[in-house]
């Protein structure tokens, strides 16, 4: 059983599939049977004679080359060329000499470099084959000498199609991983773009209004902590962003829930900005991705108010139904504005997309009848993004 053990061991330290010794074996101990002696491959028409101690050498070379063929496939090809010519040669016709085409398709399958020296060498070998054969045999008609030679191409080419394959599917899977890492990447942009321009903005607008309280200290005092509130708000939101890079960063909860609206409201009104907050319905059991979706609706269309619309009236709805959440956030078109932190557009691109991806509707612009900026969003539950 110890021995057992480490046949696999020792088998990849010589680069062998270890099911490739089982076949070189069994193809070997197969050539011996009564029942497929003389039974093989022949050509030229050489009478059959009985085995000697020619023909275990003959049979040998064709089989046990076998185990090593991927590790070095040219030399195992010549090893059972070899043998194959000595078996044709003379008169064995072992079944042996099945290996000729399993060594074939392997070359052309795992050969990477000289293919076609490879293939130019082993046709030249085969002509002296073919006229000691066509000599020393009863005169077969050559067209059988090349239609065994069309097959033996036939073998290489079968080979070199799963070498296309294989090469195909290597191609496949290192393009669909680069296009994993691509979306992630762009994943990860569009999380730091919703955490980080909120809270700064917010942050730039409450630090930019404590200027002007100087002269009232209380106010002053209440401003520079929610400065200070903001900024710890956008720590917490960057180690849930880590937590889904790493699970094993921290033991926080990874995702900001629907729940956590009415603390981005109160952050947003402490900015100056005037919001009302609705919220109707009770959150499903399992919402998927739609939560953090929702809540990055309202995150990124509250920054574009405080950027675009500061001190503009703005309202909040969130819709809670069984199969999905709906959210709408208006700013009143009328108020004055005010010029805010610059934005890079991606924002409301980067919401539409994980809604779709969602199977949900979004939708962000101005209503004609009073000129208010909307922005809607109804995103089915259950869904991961």
């Amino acid at each position: 059983m110890t021995v057992l053990r480490h046949v696999p061991e020792f088998g990849r330290r010589l680069g062998v599939k270890v099911w490739y010794v089982p076949l070189a074996v069994v193809l070997f101990a197969a050539s011996f049977l009564p029942a497929f002696r003389s039974n093989g491959t022949e050509i030229g028409g050489l009478p059959t004679r009985p085995f000697d101690a020619l023909a275990v050498v003959a049979i040998a070379l064709q089989c046990f080359p076998l185990a090593a063929r991927r590790r070095w496939p040219v030399s195992c090809l010549a090893l059972v060329a070899a043998g194959f010519s000595l078996d044709q040669l003379r008169g064995y016709h072992t079944l042996a000499g099945t290996a000729l085409p399993i060594a074939l398709v392997t070359v052309g399958s795992y050969l990477e470099r000289n293919r076609r020296p490879t293939v130019l060498l082993f046709s030249v070998a085969y002509v002296p084959l073919a006229v000691a054969l066509h000599r020393i045999g009863p005169g077969d008609p050559v067209e059988e000498f090349v239609t065994f030679y069309l097959a033996l191409a036939l073998a290489w080419g079968i080979g070199a199609w799963l070498r296309f394959a294989r090469a195909a599917e290597a191609e496949r899977r290192v393009r669909v991983a680069e296009d994993s890492r691509t979306a992630e990447r762009t994943r990860i942009a569009r999380e730091l773009h919703d955490v980080v321009t909120h809270h700064v903005t917010a942050m730039v607008v409450q630090a930019e209004a404590a200027r002007y309280l100087t002269a009232a200290p209380e106010r002053l005092d209440e401003s520079l902590a929610a400065v200070s509130d903001t900024g710890r708000r956008a720590i917490t939101d960057l180690r849930h962003l880590l937590d889904l890079l790493n699970p094993d960063h921290g033991s926080e909860t990874r995702t900001p829930a629907a729940g956590r609206v009415l603390t981005l409201v109160e952050q947003t009104r402490r900015a100056g900005q005037p919001v009302e907050f609705t919220e109707e319905g009770t959150p499903a059991a399992s919402t998927g991705s739609a939560d953090l979706v929702a809540y990055r609706v309202v995150q990124e269309a509250l920054t574009n108010a405080l950027k675009y619309a500061r001190g503009s009236r703005t309202s909040v709805q969130v819709r809670h139904g069984e199969k999905e959440i709906t959210v709408e956030v208006g700013t009143d078109g009328s108020g004055g504005r005010t010029e805010g932190p610059g934005g890079s557009g991606k924002g409301l691109a980067g919401l539409r997309e994980r809604v779709d991806v969602l199977g949900g509707e979004f939708s962000a612009g101005r209503r004609a009848e009073d000129g208010d900026f909307v922005v809607r969003a109804r995103i089915p539950v259950g869904g991961s993004a």
